[in-house]
């Protein structure tokens, strides 16, 4: 399953914010056997968020579009994913009246706060998605998000898009393995031996420089798990390795 990753907001763009959401759902996808391929950011603006996710929605099995939920003037990528899917957008009922009820729950609970501030909250505005999707909704935030041929909206909020991502988890699966080593080699010094394992075993080798006292990484990919385990004792037979724990601790394999 190849997937496409779209995180959507200014803050990133300007690094007022860091787009911890997409290195989380990259490896969870990944753990789950599929492949992400993409993974960019955006503004705000509803016609770059319609014409990427247009695009990636012919190219990919899904695309993730996070950021962007919610009842401001700048969370427009519920608009920009209905305009991309040529789909009008109709107020979901059932998510309505949850959020009415989420509302009302709220409004018991902090009986200080609605009495401080004018809580005008738009329900129908809150439970609008594109016409057919199929709502994603959690206790853990407000703004619902959807599932649409193929593209997945959650919120940009870390802990909202992360229990949204857990009701649709289980169908990002596939069949893609991996198996990573440590080395303290250069990576300048690799470049045959990688070649050469990627020709033998018809496997993906990716070189990850260590940094600081830290060992580099080799990483070997497949959907041939007997491939990728034979692809990574022969290059254990031929890059000096260490544990990943113990750098410039040596150990022979």
């Amino acid at each position: 399953m190849e997937v496409a990753i779209l995180t959507v907001g200014d803050e990133i763009l300007a690094g007022d914010t860091v787009n911890t959401n997409a290195t989380w759902l990259a490896t969870e996808i990944h753990d789950r056997g599929g492949s992400v391929r993409r993974i960019t950011t955006v503004p705000d603006e509803e016609g770059i968020i319609e014409n990427t996710v247009r695009e990636w929605n012919e190219s990919f099995d899904a695309v993730i579009v996070t950021g962007g939920l919610g009842g401001t003037p700048d969370d427009v990528t519920m608009d920009a994913v209905a305009s991309a899917l040529d789909r009008e957008q109709a107020v979901d009922t059932d998510v309505r009246e949850r959020l009415e009820a989420k509302a009302r729950r709220f409004a018991e609970e902090n009986p200080e706060l609605t009495d401080e501030y004018d809580l005008d909250l738009d329900l129908d505005e809150a439970a609008t998605l594109p016409a057919g999707g199929r709502s994603l909704f959690t206790d853990v935030g407000w703004a619902p998000g959807c599932a649409v041929e193929g593209v997945y909206v959650f919120p940009g909020i870390p802990r909202e898009m992360k229990a949204m991502f857990e009701l649709v988890a289980d169908e990002f699966g596939g069949e893609v393995v991996s198996e990573t080593m440590y080395t303290p080699a250069p990576e300048g010094a690799l470049g045959d031996v990688l070649e050469t394992a990627r020709e033998r075993f018809d496997v993906a080798v990716g070189s990850y420089p260590g940094r600081d006292d830290d060992p580099g990484r080799l990483k070997v990919t497949s959907t041939d798990a007997e491939a990728v385990a034979a692809a990574t004792t022969w290059l254990r037979d031929n890059v000096e390795e260490v544990t990943p724990d113990a750098a410039g601790e040596r150990r022979a394999e």
